[in-house]
């Protein structure tokens, strides 16, 4: 058994591979030809970072069984290819928690001292203590954005040197907050009352830029900013132009919209602004725990059958997977559409299976349930492993259900939450036994394909309306691929939802929202 190690790797992961008798090749920074060459006999591969894990380096793998990323980020590696090719792709998600969160204390406490200019000074034969005058972290408010593992664990170390937490995350139930010690609002109020504000998003359509020339406006003049999640949730022009007029006080960032970062980077001209080379995951602790942890994962993998971490198949037996994929399929994108739908925290789901559903095993559904709720809402990567123990820790109620009548369908999943006091449900089947459709949302019945960018517009069933709305996308030239319209009754409210290949910008969405005979416009992306 080959294992190709592409990227540097703690040496305890390379042993522990070498003592379950594989034949380890380490060799990192390879020039494309000599990585093409090695991957062609390779059974496994691990990459941190560096190795871009394309397309075309997965065609050219003949044996590849399984990619290993040691570490949380799959920014590198094309799963969906990967997952076309039969290829299990694995991550070790938790084993930076800790080291960021502390990479992110440390930058807040750098950046309020201003430590690293104070030290440039000192080097340089200066004695400049006049200049260097900092702020005190002391009863402080730190507004963090996204209170998942790293947020979570960021609020103990602030809250530990007696910083007052505010956080905005609209899929975090009230009484997780509570037992955290945190105030949950609303992101306008988080903007106005921070002190500091430090991201712990993913960047997704929603989360990029979400830190721009608008909301820093409304921010406290001073503020200071942080970011140790993903590059481009912050807009860095807008943040360059509010440090230059000092209307944010400091930034620091240990990840950048383009990686490396470039020399020319207005940014890196301004001593109110620190930076670390996206570093927040590089402790010999963290790097000893992601290494350790895919080794294991993919000695289980090749020894047991066991598909521990995989973030593109659950841990099934091969012989069950081929009749569970598209159920998989199904159960992940109603929980993913679900979580776009639904307003305020997340307290509970139910997982109803009716039908032939019921006589496969539904466990790894309700996970996949679980995967798609999460994934759209937390910064660090959510998989068939994992899922379960980050519901648990949000404190969502976990319930599954089974029914042998699924009404007109062979089988159906509905998949039912509770968030902020509302309850929101979705339900799905497949057609010819593969192809996943939504046939129920909330009230409505409705035939969806759940796939691409999606828009919902629940508005009152008068003429007209279709025709508004498909004027201003065609006036934005934004194709129309699928349209559906549901009604609750005629003449009360009715369900459309319009299918496109390319995202619906704000300010068409806003267009559509000024119209009297709209109630409400939400989108989802569905990969």
């Amino acid at each position: 058994m080959k294992i190709l190690v592409s990227d540097s790797l703690s040496k305890q992961g390379v042993e522990l591979l070498e003592q379950a008798g594989s034949t380890v090749v380490v060799r990192s920074k390879m020039p494309k030809d000599e990585l093409f060459k090695e991957i062609k006999d390779a059974d496994g591969l691990i990459v941190r970072s560096g190795t871009k894990v394309t397309e075309e380096l997965i065609a050219a793998a003949e044996k590849l069984k399984v990619v290993g990323r040691a570490g949380s980020g799959l920014d590198n590696v094309d799963t969906p290819a990967a997952t076309r090719r039969g290829i299990v792709v694995m991550n070790t998600p938790g084993g930076n928690t800790v080291t960021t969160a502390e990479h992110t204390m440390s930058m807040i406490c750098a950046m309020s001292r201003r430590i690293p200019q104070a030290t440039t000074s000192v080097k340089a034969g200066k004695w400049e203590k006049d200049k260097f005058m900092g702020v005190e972290l002391f009863n402080k408010v730190l507004g963090i954005v996204g209170v998942g593992q790293i947020g979570s664990h960021l609020t103990k170390l602030a809250q530990g040197i007696g910083m007052r937490v505010i956080a905005y995350d609209p899929y975090l139930a009230a009484d997780r907050a509570e037992k955290m010690g945190v105030e949950i609002v609303g992101l306008p109020e988080l903007f106005r009352r921070a002190d500091i504000i430090s991201v712990h998003t993913p960047l997704t359509p929603e989360t990029k830029n979400l830190i721009n020339a608008q909301s820093i406006g409304t921010m406290k003049p001073g503020v200071m900013i942080v970011n140790c999640a993903r590059g481009g949730i912050i807009h860095e022009g807008d943040l360059h132009e509010a440090l230059k007029s000092k209307r944010v006080a400091a930034a620091a960032f240990d990840v950048f919209e383009e990686e490396p970062v470039k020399a020319d980077n207005p940014l890196l001209s301004l001593d109110n602004f620190i930076c670390t080379p996206h570093i927040g995951a590089q402790t010999t602790e963290a790097q000893e725990n992601v290494a350790v942890g895919i080794a294991e994962q993919i000695v289980d993998y090749f020894t047991k059958g066991i598909a521990r971490g995989a973030v593109n198949i659950p841990s099934v037996s091969p012989e069950l997977l081929p009749r569970l994929q598209p159920y998989l399929t199904l159960a992940e994108q109603l929980g993913k559409l679900q979580t776009q739908l639904c307003e305020g925290g997340l307290e509970r789901v139910t997982v109803e299976y009716s039908g032939d559903v019921t006589n496969l095993s539904i466990a790894p559904l309700t996970i996949a349930v679980l995967k798609g709720l999460l994934t759209p809402i937390m910064e660090a990567p959510v998989n068939y492993v994992n899922a379960p123990i980050v519901a648990k820790e949000r404190g969502i109620e976990v319930k599954e259900v089974k029914s042998t009548d699924a009404g007109d369908f062979t089988s159906l999943i509905r998949v039912r939450v509770e968030a902020g006091k509302r309850s929101h449900l979705v339900a799905g089947t497949l057609y010819h036994k593969k192809d996943p459709r939504v046939v129920e949302i909330d009230q409505f019945k409705v035939e969806m394909v759940p796939e691409g960018h999606l828009l919902f517009i629940h508005n009152i069933d008068r003429p007209g309306v279709i025709g508004m709305v498909g004027k201003v996308l065609g006036d934005n030239s934004i194709n129309i691929v699928r349209m559906q319209c549901a009604l609750e009754k005629r003449g009360g409210n009715a369900l459309l939802i319009i299918g496109s290949d390319q995202a619906f910008p704000g300010e068409v969405l806003n267009t559509i929202k000024s119209s009297k005979d709209i109630l409400s416009v939400k989108v989802a992306a569905l990969s």
